[in-house]
């Protein structure tokens, strides 16, 4: 399976710490199996979407367009701005067709500074992702200001909660890849 992790804000650190665990325990578990890639959205410069189909963008807007399209499996890391995803990831989003996520399982990573905004993934990442038609893990990954200490997660349940995560998205992706098989195979050609 084709595995991207993306960090989507192009500011601040937190995001980019979560997203970078999810990888590395991506990597240290499945890596020997799995295609893996990390876009960090703070490397790249985005241009905003203006209708076009993505195939027609050009560098950065290109790469992560494409990267997020050839993926089977995307696990998305987002800070929360003003009680909202950011516009970054927002943009991403409208880059993309309106079935871009289909046949792609989705689980979802959040950082805030403070608890208070913990059902911006059910209002708002969670209905986008379904609107695209992903197979969203139902549960997410939620970490505060506190779970932080100079760029680490200091909260050991942060750990395990993106560990735990991280296998039951690709226990998800697997068995949906499996059901899907077993239907095509139905057809008989």
């Amino acid at each position: 399976m084709n595995i991207l992790i993306l960090s989507g804000s192009n500011i601040g650190s937190k995001t980019r710490v979560v997203a970078q665990y999810a990888y590395d325990s991506l990597t240290s578990r499945y890596g020997a199996d799995h295609s893996l890639q990390f876009i960090d959205l703070k490397e790249k410069d985005l241009v905003f979407s203006d209708g076009r189909n993505y195939l027609d963008y050009q560098g950065d807007t290109a790469e992560v367009t494409q990267a997020i399209m050839s993926a089977d499996v995307i696990i998305f890391a987002s800070p929360i701005f003003q009680a909202a995803i950011p516009a970054t990831l927002k943009n991403v989003f409208d880059l993309l067709p309106q079935n871009a996520l289909q046949y792609k399982t989705c689980s979802i990573i959040m950082t805030a500074g403070s608890d208070k905004h913990y059902l911006i993934a059910e209002q708002q990442l969670k209905p986008i992702l379904s609107y695209m038609k992903a197979n969203v893990l139902p549960n997410y990954v939620f970490a505060v200001a506190t779970d932080f200490d100079h760029g680490r997660i200091v909260n050991d349940d942060v750990h395990f909660r993106i560990e735990k995560l991280v296998e039951d998205t690709i226990v998800l992706a697997r068995s949906y890849q499996q059901i899907w098989q077993d239907q095509e195979e139905q057809y008989g050609f």
